[in-house]
């Protein structure tokens, strides 16, 4: 086991250097901000973010998993495999708004999709300096590709070693910092010193550093010490002299060169013997950035830096006060564990912004035990390789910045309570405990957007809890939908359970807030349950504090519910957050509007589907058949989906069939075909005729829609068949002792498409015992994965799924029908709806079980 995991763990480890490798020369030739690679992963359809250069982990975790289906550039370019450029922030909304919502700054991006097996492994992903629209002006874009196919042979090489699951990535990504762009200048040169001779040996970059020729390089310590440190040379000389009598120096000597820059010296003493040895040494020259550390130490206002990772690398004691905490622990560290306060929404989207735009970034927070008056005033200087940050007291900003200036203590509200500026309550008294409004800085775009997905009542509800309650800090929502002159609870989250049971089904004549905000469609605010209760005596309370929001859902001026927001803590509401809650309410009713349109065309549909599909199969003494039918978890939830088994002449006709597209239109559709089918094959007609009839009907009709299909037509006597299939997926046959094939049976078009296509007809015969599998392509096409391999893994499981009842170890032909959709029935995203139909002869006695073949016919 530990020479496995010791194998595992090297792919992993020359998995990531690759990965590595990649981000960083795509870093360099795009001029970028950030790099990273997305790798799909061992779940269909997504991909997860494997490296990460240029920006903290935590700022970017909102985006560390991508379906490929989603409107983002990442599945774009994954999903057809090719390069997305989008040079500014101008191109992202217009084409990608979802994903700009999310990351409103001003820069581009390019992502290149990593060429491999189809579908690609991944995409490589670079942030980068926003440019004009001509994206002649990004650089090197060809030398991007060229890193895409590097890395792409590199992960092809990999798998053929250790297998696909090697370049599968499942965990979170590696964050690594950045090459520095402007390296310091930081030097450092090498020489020994004989004691005896007091002879000096000195490297080139020694010779660099001092600015001598080698020819001019003093011989001796002493005059080394002078060329070094002209000031300090006698102190250098005595610490050589004492290195070699076996005490150096405990740290390195801090002297000055001619210039005055600083320089560092260190020395490592004889190794043991009494006597006299050479003594090494390095002379470092750090640059400008031991002063400016020095500099800044000395300055009033705090100031810290950070690297891209968002670690923490130089505090200086002012900044160490106000964040309330020792240098030493705020030092090496990210900074929001060593300054958790700078953590969160709004402060995230402030870090990004310093991270991905190029200007200054100004914002201000509350720090609870800084005892300067709480808040605190934040500026942001992005550079290149290191984020410089200065924190103040907000009631000390500089007022270039133009920020608002939080009030003294005193002057306003009560003694000592801190208001917000801009942010008052009911009566324009200060918001109790001075929290700062989320109003501001939530987008009502990124709502506006999540909800164009969100079809079902319940899921516009899970968008609002997701995206509403955090901006604006909720911690309780509740819907009432409006319906037959009562309201009715369709959503609740954070309420104690069977607290609001009671308000369910009220009437409009109701005192409630909940209900007079919607007949009278004013918003009602109240900054804490007294409030409320002053307001509406005797109305329930659910024994708890905090504010409340209650907001008319109005949608085309047509009532559609009410809103109820709660919050954890008593608190105000400025005009500004009134009026984007009120905006955000006109969005939330015109989704739940949709949504009850949606919910009763769905259910149309589905009584639809229900009535069109069979009731019960047609059955025979010496046939048993078994027919599954699972709707997609997307969209309507209802599609094109059927199965039958009619009576014809004196066999029977299994049929399947696949209407493109989902809803009422192809449910109907669906009908008319089952029908026409149905009819053609009461005539027992040829599988051929069946078909093309079916097909020129589809055509005349002219729905806008096409259909797959597969009839097949049994003689339960002899198991002889005949079939035929329009574009429609191969079907499989289980022989009695477990052998299981695909029958390559010829086809034609899709039907509706072509008025003369034919349908070649093949024979075949069925053993008695033998399993016959049609199915529909949503039972085995999964997105980014090739068909071919979900029919190979439909056929190994018809192989495992066990003999039929009488043979040892048999199951039900529903059992096996079960057992072949039991993966499809469970899953939570099931793009396609799934249709399956077994079949299998009963034998007449224990000898009629050989195999036989299949054969082409002339048609």
């Amino acid at each position: 086991m530990t020479g496995s995991g010791e194998h595992v763990g090297r792919a992993r480890e020359r998995l990531t250097a690759l990965l590595v490798d990649a981000s960083t020369g795509a870093l360099g030739a795009a001029g970028g901000h950030v790099a990273g690679v997305y790798l799909r992963t061992g779940t269909p359809g997504l991909l997860r973010l494997s490296t990460l250069l240029g920006l903290p982990g935590q700022l970017f975790r909102p985006w560390w998993r991508l379906q490929v289906d989603r409107p983002f550039p990442v599945a774009d370019a994954y999903r057809l495999g090719v390069r997305v450029v989008l040079p500014n922030a101008t191109e992202m909304v217009r084409r990608y708004p979802q994903f700009a919502a999310g990351l409103p700054f001003q820069f581009g991006s390019v992502y290149t999709p990593v060429p491999g097996a189809d579908p690609s492994f991944g995409v490589l992903t670079v942030l980068r300096p926003a440019t004009p629209d001509t994206v002649d002006e990004l650089p090197d874009l060809d030398r991007l590709c060229r890193l895409a196919e590097d890395l792409g042979a590199g992960l092809r090489e990999l798998v053929a070693e250790e297998g696909e699951a090697a370049v599968a990535w499942e965990g979170e990504p590696v964050c690594v910092r950045p090459p520095a762009r402007h390296p310091g200048p930081a030097r450092v040169g090498r020489f020994t010193w004989d004691p005896a001779t007091s002879a000096v040996h000195a490297d080139d970059r020694l010779h660099a550093l001092l600015g001598m020729a080698p020819e001019d390089f003093p011989g001796t310590g002493a005059e080394l010490a002078a060329a070094v440190a002209p000031a300090d040379a006698p102190h250098v000389l005595t610490a050589l002299r004492e290195t070699a009598a076996g005490k150096p120096p405990v740290s390195p000597l801090r002297v000055r060169a001619g210039d005055g820059a600083a320089r560092l010296l260190e020395l490592w003493p004889p190794p043991g013997a009494a006597d006299p040895t050479l003594v090494s040494g390095i002379v470092v020259d750090p640059g400008p950035a031991a002063s400016a550390d020095g500099a800044a130490d000395l300055l009033p206002h705090g100031v810290f830096c950070l690297d891209r990772t968002g670690l923490v690398l130089y505090v200086n004691p002012a900044a160490a006060r106000l964040a309330g905490r020792p240098r030493a622990e705020l030092l090496g560290r990210p900074v929001w564990e060593s300054m958790p306060w700078l953590s969160g929404p709004p402060y995230d989207d402030h870090w990004r912004g310093a991270l991905l735009a190029p200007g200054p970034v100004h914002f201000q927070v509350r720090h609870e035990d800084t005892g300067e008056g709480d808040w605190l005033a934040l500026s942001l200087y992005p550079g290149p390789d290191l984020v410089t940050c200065t924190v103040v007291p907000a009631n000390r900003i500089d007022p270039a910045l133009h920020l608002p200036r939080r009030p003294e203590p005193g002057e306003a509200g009560e003694p000592g309570e801190v208001g917000v500026a801009g942010e008052t309550g009911e009566a324009g008294r200060p918001v109790p405990g001075g929290r700062p409004s989320m109003a501001p800085l939530y987008r009502p775009i990124a709502l506006a957007i999540a909800l164009t997905d969100a079809v079902t009542a319940r899921q516009v509800s899970e968008v609002v809890t997701q995206e509403l309650l955090p901006a604006f800090g909720g911690g309780r929502l509740a819907i009432y939908l409006l319906q037959d002159r009562h309201f009715y609870l369709a959503w609740e989250n954070g309420f104690p359970p069977g607290f609001l049971a009671p308000f369910d089904g009220v009437g409009l004549d109701a005192h409630l807030p909940g209900v007079e905000t919607l007949t009278s469609g004013k918003p009602l605010f109240f900054e804490s349950m007294r409030q409320l209760a002053d307001s509406y005596p005797g109305i329930p309370m659910d024994a708890s504090e905090g504010a409340r929001a209650f907001l008319p859902l109005i949608a085309s001026g047509r009532p559609v519910g009410s809103c109820i927001l709660g919050f954890d803590v008593d608190r105000g509401f400025s005009t500004e957050e009134r009026t984007v809650l009120t905006a955000l309410a006109g969005l939330i009713a015109h989704a739940m509007e949709k949504a009850q349109r949606y919910d009763t065309e769905a259910a149309l549909a589905r009584g639809l589907q229900q009535a069109l599909l069979p009731r019960r199969l047609s059955t025979h003494p010496l046939v048993e058949t078994a027919g599954r039918y699972l709707p997609g978890t997307q969209g309507m939830d209802v599609g094109g989906d059927w199965y039958d088994v009619v009576e014809a002449g004196d066999g029977l006709a299994l049929v399947i069939g696949d209407v493109q597209g989902h809803g009422v239109q192809a449910a109907a559709t669906m009908g008319q075909l089952r029908s026409a089918v149905r009819a053609f094959a009461l005539g027992d007609r040829p599988p051929d005729e069946v078909l093309s009839g079916t097909n020129r009907l589809l055509i005349d009709l002219d729905p806008g829609q096409f259909a797959s299909c597969c009839y097949l037509r049994l003689d339960p006597a002899t198991g002889h068949a005949r079939v035929a299939r329009a574009g429609h997926p191969p079907p499989l046959l289980r022989a009695p002792d477990g052998r299981t094939r695909v029958l390559e049976i010829p086809g034609g078009v899709v039907l509706g498409v072509d008025p003369r296509a034919r349908y070649p007809v093949t024979e075949l015969e069925l053993a008695p015992d033998a399993i016959l599998a049609l199915y529909t392509d949503g039972l085995v096409e999964r997105p980014g994965a090739d068909i071919d391999d979900g029919i190979t893994a439909l056929r190994v499981a018809l192989a495992k799924a066990g003999a039929l009842p009488g043979r040892r170890g048999g199951r039900s032909l529903a059992g096996v029908a079960d057992r072949l959709t039991a993966g499809a029935r469970h899953a939570t995203d099931r793009p396609d709806d799934v249709a399956l139909l077994l079949a299998t002869r009963r034998p007449r006695s224990a000898g009629d079980t050989a195999q036989r073949g299949i054969k082409p016919v002339t048609s």
